[in-house]
């Protein structure tokens, strides 16, 4: 199972933890994984099924380009984390 590090703003759907297991070959069916242990994870997540435009998704260290798509491996470390923008 992949580990996904919960940022501040999903730990309180997760009883306050920082770290979960999750299933799936891609972020989305880790997603889907997440929603599944914790309701509500994924309409936080999410939004027209992409990434919501204020995250993106690390894994293994790597900011994803591919989002939701990106191929995730049983040993990947996950993030979710707030999109920096600026100009």
């Amino acid at each position: 199972m992949a580990t996904v590090f919960l940022p501040a703003m999903l730990r309180e759907l997760a009883g306050g933890t920082t770290q979960v297991a999750a299933t799936g070959a891609t972020v989305a069916e880790v997603i889907a994984d997440l929603e599944r242990q914790f309701p509500g994870i994924q309409d936080r997540l999410t939004e027209g099924g992409e990434l919501r435009s204020n995250l993106a998704v690390a894994i293994d260290g790597e900011v994803s380009p591919d989002g939701i798509r990106e191929p995730v491996s049983e040993q990947s470390e996950v993030h979710f984390v707030l999109a920096l923008s600026g100009g």
